[in-house]
């Protein structure tokens, strides 16, 4: 039966709605506003017909939350646009911005693929930002990248060409040429000291050539520990077979023979040397232009450094044929080009490992045989290395296999180090 009046105060409501429903009665707010009613059809229904309802608590519920259908229908409907988001987000913005003054100097797509290149980036990377390789995440950083006059950095006018590295390359020639004829016309103490001088003029002729044109390394680039591996392997070449072959027979016992030859080949061949990396270098740094991606400009670049090395070899073939052929200064000559190429292009200290190495191997193995006097059980085993290769192909198989194996070791690392297009684009 439906009420007829409405309750005259909050209590008289309060008992009535618990007399109905069997349970405690909603008190009311704290600000003195009465709790919300029950509807008509609770007023309506018998006892008999509603069950017990547990005890509410008096915490006041805000009248504005929103019901759980209607907050499940707003997160259904903001869901989908979040996951739009998150999956429309742009992974190449962070990149772009990361590396914009080297996206805003290149000139060429390759040259942004080189630098990401060169700081550890490859095509597993590039697949993060949702690219198949580095080269397809160069062209669109190219691409993306504003290149005007607004963000473009200041042209610098490039330096008038100069051609006086061709003359600073035909000094160590011209100096070992002068130091063999003085050697050749002079005899007793004044020849010893024309070979010093010239020695000496020698080594300053070889840093002058080195760091002019094609030959010369990045500031500091070059390891101090280099020079003097190079200049033993060089006194080795002149000086080492002669001493080895006194101190196999039990010498030396005086001065032994010396073999300027080699090294006049050695020093004439700076100036074809430098040219081969001339070519080499800018053959390279065109195919950066030309190529469509890092793996097409290696591909591009493995023959043609091949090609300079063997061109490279046969002129120093023919030098040390005309003053005084040797196998080891081959080698040696081998062994000097493709540590300076590796210089030059951004690997000095690969470079200056294997110019240890070897100059290790060569006193070691003139160490060997003096070790081998020692009256002692076993120690005359130490020079039976030695011995044999001697035995066999003479004194200068040392330089030879030692100088072969480091070059051999040199060409391997070059033909995986320079045919990278970061080898040529970094200053």
């Amino acid at each position: 039966m439906r009420g007829s009046a409405a309750p005259t105060s909050p209590g008289a409501w309060d008992a009535r709605s618990e007399a109905l429903l069997g349970a405690p009665a909603l008190t009311p707010h704290a600000d003195g506003s009465p709790a919300p009613r029950a509807t008509d059809e609770s007023v309506d229904a018998s006892p008999a017909d509603i069950a017990p309802a547990p005890a509410v608590t008096s915490t006041p519920v805000p009248s504005a939350a929103p019901s759980p259908a209607s907050a499940e229908a707003q997160a259904s409907r903001t869901a989908p646009a979040s996951r739009a988001r998150r999956g429309n987000a742009d992974p190449v913005k962070v990149l772009m911005h990361r590396h914009q003054e080297l996206c805003a100097r290149a000139v060429d797509p390759l040259e942004i693929a080189a630098g990401l290149e060169a700081q550890g980036f490859t095509d597993r990377t590039a697949a993060r930002f949702r690219h198949r390789d580095v080269f397809s995440l160069a062209e669109e950083l190219y691409a993306r990248v504003p290149r005007g006059s607004a963000t473009a950095p200041p042209t610098v006018p490039a330096p008038p060409r100069s051609d006086a590295w061709v003359l600073a390359v035909l000094t160590p020639g011209a100096a070992a040429a002068l130091t063999g004829i003085g050697l050749a016309v002079t005899h007793g103490p004044l020849r010893l000291a024309v070979g010093t001088a010239g020695a000496l003029l020698l080594a300053g002729a070889l840093l002058f050539a080195v760091r002019r044109g094609p030959l010369r390394a990045p500031r500091g680039a070059t390891p101090p520990a280099a020079r003097l591996w190079t200049l033993w392997l060089l006194a080795y070449a002149v000086a080492g077979d002669g001493l080895l072959t006194q101190v196999l027979s039990g010498g030396p016992d005086g001065p032994w023979d010396l073999a300027p030859g080699p090294l006049l080949g050695l020093a004439l061949a700076v100036a074809p040397a430098a040219w081969c990396a001339r070519l080499f270098a800018n053959r390279a740094r065109r195919r950066i232009a030309d190529s469509r991606g890092l793996a097409d400009f290696a591909a591009g670049v493995r023959p043609l450094l091949l090609g300079t090395v063997t061109l490279q070899l046969l002129a120093l073939t023919v030098l040390l044929g005309l003053t005084g052929f040797s196998s080891g200064a081959l080698a040696l000559g081998a062994l000097l080009l493709f540590a300076r190429l590796l210089t030059v292009h951004g690997f000095p200290e690969t470079a200056a490992a294997a110019l240890a190495a070897a100059s290790a191997a060569e006193a070691l193995a003139l160490a060997s045989v003096f070790a081998a006097r020692v009256p002692a059980p076993g120690f005359d085993a130490l020079a039976a290395p030695v011995r044999a290769a001697v035995d066999t192909w003479g004194p200068g198989a040392v330089p030879t296999l030692v100088c072969g194996a480091a070059a051999l070791g040199l060409l391997a690392h070059a033909t995986g180090s320079l045919v990278r297009a970061s080898a040529h684009t970094t200053p």
